[in-house]
């Protein structure tokens, strides 16, 4: 059977056709790659640039604070901050919760913290992390290939010396704000001021190249203190010492150099560490040494003798009689330990007479008197500058009540802090020169205001040195090799209707060495409730140990030396 022959259709019109789109695509492509490459290239590179370049700061350190012998106390180091993209960064459940343990937060938290900040482009996860875990995080980063994270240099401070000077010098915020002491005080003149510069960034929004350099960081300043770190170790490990034996509530220490006005010491008890973490610190944030104040109590007693001798008619070896060892003023009844009988000034420092330093009071006009302690900078800030200082209270003489005006000669009626009575002991140790004093390093000390003369502040001296004798109220106040001169203050603390019977200050004020005084030191321990509480017993303890070792520290010269006796025919003699 013959087959018949199949006539297939043409499709050379289609083949055509084909040929041709396909033909004008390869041209468009052409044109359009030689287009881009050729004339649009800069309109390409600069809209790149503008989805990858960046500009980003460049941290700046806070400057250095140092002791009076360079020391460092307070110093800024480089750290990572972990940063995200929540716009790019969406890691399966796995991948973030491993994130959320390296950084010691909460998965759900940080998956909550995401979502909510989902419209921004940059957020912390944690700020200033330590080397370890910016290691681990980034080794997590490459091998889970996250995108959207990365890390920040920021600055982090350290205080080398923790609670020791944590009162004093504070610390900063996560921000590196100042918050407390003087970190806060010179925020202004620590702080950096950072620079900026423009970065090219993957697809990560990983810095990959410095495209230019904006502004260069400035670092902060340094700043230079007065206290000496070894004389501040010292006096806080003392004091720390004494309020723990004694299980008192608190306790502060402020050495003086006479001669410049500068705070070498300044530490309290309860402290704590400006490098760990801060929350429940409470009250032992404060530096009570010139925030807090108190009634001085017998402490008062040497500038009431000196406004006698300075405005009244009055000398050393005025007589006042103190029998029956108590007496009335108005309705309230003034006392003391003992019927001492008729006695010189001089005896009623060393006994601490109450009824003899308040007959000098009364016997001076009110407005003197007045004028006399406020020179002495009681009732006024001090020129430290210091956040949260107290300046005390010295009511107007105006306002004085007959008993007001007996009793401020032994210390009640007004208030101070430690810091003020450091300083009014200063004007005595100075012959009677009231310096501005300073938590800055000096390189020579300011002009002063004469407040006593030299012969008054100097018998005052030497009235001082008889209470730190065997017949004193502070013979534990002694330091072996040189001259002290101070006074013991037990002060009953106020409460509400009157004075508490079993809650006491004890406080010692002195100087040394006694010939030509270079240190002054006030000692108070709020509330020992071991059974001790007067000054004599609590306070001067602190005050030796603590002279003793400064002096020697300082290298001051010994001034009460005793003379070794001669030999006599080739035997040693005997004391």
């Amino acid at each position: 059977m013959k087959q018949e022959r199949v006539v297939l259709p043409s499709y050379r019109r289609r083949r055509w056709t084909l040929l041709t789109l396909l033909g004008v695509a390869l041209v468009a492509l052409v044109w359009r790659a030689v287009d881009q490459q050729i004339f649009e290239t800069d309109f390409l590179q600069n809209e790149g640039e503008r989805r990858h370049l960046r500009v980003v700061d460049i941290s700046a350190h806070r400057g250095m604070v140092t002791d009076r012998r360079g020391e460092p106390v307070a110093i800024s180091t480089p750290v990572e901050s972990v940063w995200a993209n929540p716009r790019v960064f969406s890691p399966d459940p796995k991948a973030l919760s491993a994130l959320a343990g390296i950084l010691e937060k909460d998965g759900d938290e940080m998956r909550r913290q995401l979502a909510a900040r989902s419209d921004r482009s940059f957020i912390y996860l944690r700020r200033r992390v330590n080397p370890d875990v910016a290691r681990q995080v980034m080794e997590l980063v490459e091998r889970e290939d996250l995108r959207g994270i990365g890390l920040q240099r920021e600055f982090r401070r350290y205080y080398p010396d923790g609670e020791v000077l944590a009162h004093v010098v504070g610390f900063t915020d996560v921000d590196d704000q100042g918050q407390e002491g003087l970190e806060r005080a010179f925020n202004d003149h620590l702080e950096g001021v950072p620079g900026k510069k423009r970065v090219l960034q993957d697809g990560l929004a990983r810095p990959v190249k410095d495209v230019e350099s904006i502004s260069k960081p400035m670092p902060g300043r340094q700043l230079h203190l007065s206290i000496d770190r070894r004389l501040q170790f010292l006096a806080y490990r003392e004091l720390k010492a004494a309020v723990g034996a004694h299980r008192a509530r608190s306790g502060s220490v402020v050495i003086l150099d006479a001669k410049s006005g500068e705070i070498l010491v300044m530490v309290n008890q309860p402290a704590y560490n400006p490098n760990g973490a801060r929350d429940g610190a409470g009250g032992s944030l404060r530096n009570r040494a010139m925030t807090d104040v108190f009634e001085p109590g017998s402490t008062m007693k040497p500038f009431t003798i000196a406004a006698g001798l300075e405005l009244g008619d009055f000398s050393p070896e005025t007589r006042i009689d103190t029998a029956p060892g108590f007496y009335k003023v108005g309705r309230h009844q003034i006392r003391d330990h003992r019927n001492y009988g008729t006695i010189d000034l001089p005896t009623v420092l060393r006994k601490s007479s109450n009824v003899g330093a308040s007959k000098v009071a009364l016997a001076l006009p009110k407005r003197e008197l007045w004028g006399l302690f406020s020179s002495l900078g009681f009732g006024e800030l001090s020129a430290v500058g210091f956040p949260g200082e107290a300046n005390g209270q010295l009511l107007p003489y105006t306002q004085w009540a007959e008993i007001d005006h007996a009793t401020i000669a032994f210390g009640y009626s007004l208030s101070v802090t430690p810091l003020q009575l450091a300083q009014a002991y200063a004007v005595l140790a100075n012959d009677g020169v009231r310096l501005p004093v300073t938590l800055l390093h000096r390189e020579e000390a300011p002009a002063g205001r004469r407040v006593l003369s030299v012969a008054t502040a100097r018998s005052i001296r030497g009235m001082l040195e008889s209470v730190v004798s065997a017949e004193g109220t502070a013979p534990a106040a002694a330091v072996s090799g040189y001259r002290v001169a101070g006074k013991t203050g037990t002060v009953k603390k106020s409460v509400r209707g009157g004075y508490a019977d079993d809650r006491y200050l004890s406080v010692f004020a002195g100087m040394a060495p006694l010939s030509d005084p270079r240190l002054v030191m006030v000692v108070v321990v709020d509330e020992p409730s071991t059974g001790e509480f007067y000054g004599g017993k609590v306070a001067a303890p602190v005050f030796s140990r603590v002279m003793t070792g400064a002096l020697r520290l300082l290298n001051v010269a010994p001034d009460a030396v005793v003379e070794t006796p001669p030999r006599v025919a080739g035997v040693e003699a005997r004391q």
